[in-house]
């Protein structure tokens, strides 16, 4: 059975959810294999075997880190020309979409962004033109690299253990030609991240200011264990950080459960979200674009509903 190669995002230790999901993806292709690359990433390999990686292919020098992106395509095509992988899964993030171009050019292959699924045939499904089409592509030239939204499926644990792989690359000239010089941390929050939550609490327009999301937002996603999102016209008012924008322009989510609180519901917005399982609408406008999307809605005041669901949830607990 030939390897699919699956490159990881980690920090230190710690192995991102869609990680593991796509070695999931990856089981259904072939043999998966992961790739970990810079300091830390032999504290992967236990878990990672544990997911379903049979090997694992660790890069740990500090230099890989050092350079931007540039390194790792260089060490992913280093590793499909040695081992001539059936594919090569990226997860769907800015960074990993940027590598899978990278690699694609340095292979002479095609590449896939943004799949929600992959079949045993190599066959990946989008959602393409801002989500208002559903569309199944396949690669027919060389390698076939594909970049997935996280939340597409969900990690398993077979409980196994994967062989370690050391390898080094030497780093080309244009791999260094640009340098990271400095990386500042983001203050967390306790809640899950964003971009891997199962839930998400999102507020638009509609909340009406900072302390809109403080006073009733924020407690609705901490009820729940779920993170926080904002509308871009939420984040653009300075109501909430751009870091948690969800949209085209911003985050893409993919959770079992999306809450839209006061959002219109505007294509740049639904392109950031419409591949939620279960989607709850809150709006006063029963005429919102939003409601188009809801598997579940409600047409009143977030400013009672929201603060009445919360209690509810609360009380159960």
């Amino acid at each position: 059975m030939s390897e699919v190669l699956v490159l990881i995002e980690h920090s230190g230790s710690d192995v991102k959810k869609v990680s593991l999901e796509l070695l999931a993806i990856a089981a259904g292709l072939g043999e998966p294999s992961a790739v970990v690359v810079g300091p830390g990433a032999g504290d992967c390999v236990a878990i990672l075997g544990e997911h379903g990686a049979q090997t694992v292919y660790v890069a740990d020098a500090a230099d890989m880190v050092d350079y931007v992106v540039a390194p790792t395509a260089e060490l992913l095509a280093q590793l499909v020309s040695e081992k001539s992988p059936t594919a090569v899964l990226i997860p769907s993030s800015a960074e990993g979409k940027e590598v899978a171009g990278r690699l694609a050019v340095a292979t002479n292959s095609g590449v896939i962004t943004d799949a929600v699924a992959v079949a045993a045939d190599g066959t990946a499904t989008q959602n393409v033109f801002g989500g208002a089409t559903i569309v199944q592509s396949k690669v027919s030239s060389g390698t076939p690299i594909i970049t997935i939204r996280t939340n597409s499926t969900a990690p398993f644990v077979t409980g196994g253990s994967a062989t370690r792989v050391d390898v080094t690359v030497a780093l080309s000239d244009v791999a260094k030609s640009a340098k990271v010089t400095n990386r500042v941390s983001v203050e967390k929050s306790g809640r899950p991240d964003l971009s891997e939550a199962a839930i998400v609490v999102s507020g638009g327009r509609g909340v009406g200011s900072d302390e809109g999301f403080a006073t009733i937002i924020e407690p609705l996603a901490d009820a729940l264990g779920a993170a926080v999102g904002a509308s871009r016209a939420a984040t653009d008012a300075g109501w909430y950080p751009h870091q948690f924008q969800v949209g085209q322009t911003g985050k893409t989510v993919s959770p079992q459960l999306y809450i839209a609180n006061g959002i219109s519901g505007a294509i740049q917005h639904r392109a950031g979200m419409q591949t939620s399982k279960a989607v709850i609408v809150v709006n006063k406008d029963a005429d919102a674009p939003i409601f188009d999307l809801a598997d579940f809605g409600v047409v009143g005041d977030l400013n009672t509903v929201i603060p009445d669901l919360t209690a509810r949830i609360k009380n159960r607990g």
